[in-house]
């Protein structure tokens, strides 16, 4: 059974920078497609960040192309989101996501698999 468990939140002033990790449990990590997905208070949950298999492909949303980066190690089991330039707007929980399709997707409903988040939370 797929477990997925988001570590690395925490508060930070805006223009600072963290970094999310997600653990995977369950085996078959190297075979799911990967996001991050985000959920601000009184939001819908919202796409961030997508990476292939073999993490050689990502997407981003606009709002945080350019200061996001998404990642995974394969052998470590492990999804990373190294998040730079905070704005007070990121504030949100964070999700860690999994699916198998085979092209990048940015529907909340598509998802197979989700962790429990964890909090970011940017001051101005």
């Amino acid at each position: 059974q797929v477990q997925l468990e988001e570590r690395g939140g925490g508060s930070v002033q805006a223009g600072g920078s963290l970094k999310l990790s997600c653990v995977h449990s369950g085996g078959g990590f190297r075979w799911w497609v990967m996001y991050w997905f985000r959920q601000a208070p009184g939001q819908e949950r919202e796409y961030v960040a997508g990476i292939s298999t073999d993490g050689g492909r990502t997407r981003y949303a606009d709002s945080v192309e350019g200061r996001f980066t998404i990642s995974r190690d394969n052998a470590q089991n492990t999804l990373f989101l190294e998040m730079n330039n905070l704005k007070p707007e990121d504030t949100a929980v964070y999700y860690c996501a999994a699916n198998k399709r085979t092209s990048f997707v940015r529907e909340a409903y598509t998802m197979e698999h989700w962790g429990k988040g964890s909090l970011v939370t940017v001051s101005s």
